[in-house]
């Protein structure tokens, strides 16, 4: 987990932090299965990014667009998955040991 860490971007984080709440919430609720919310997750984690990204770049050349592109997909794909991974562990220090 500690390699994956070094490539998410700090200012980003907060998003991680939001899909992990979004992801409880989602649980509680009746409104989705639970093996979409990960999907959810991940294209919640996505757009947001994308907003960053598009927010904070040069889009003026194909490959500045490219770029953004890749960095919004990939750091999105990483806090969501980082949200998940939190709540996994949470769930197993949960559980008693037989």
């Amino acid at each position: 987990m500690e390699q994956i860490i070094n490539y998410i971007k700090p200012e980003l984080v907060p998003v991680a932090v939001v899909c992990y709440i979004i992801g409880a919430a989602l649980k509680h609720t009746e409104l989705l299965k639970d093996k979409y919310i990960p999907v959810v997750l991940g294209a919640f984690s996505v757009a947001v990014c994308a907003i960053y990204v598009c927010a904070t770049s040069d889009l003026s050349t194909v490959q500045n667009v490219l770029m953004a592109v890749f960095v919004a997909v990939v750091q999105g794909l990483l806090l969501a998955g980082g949200s998940v991974y939190v709540n996994q562990i949470i769930k197993q220090a949960k559980k008693e040991e037989k």
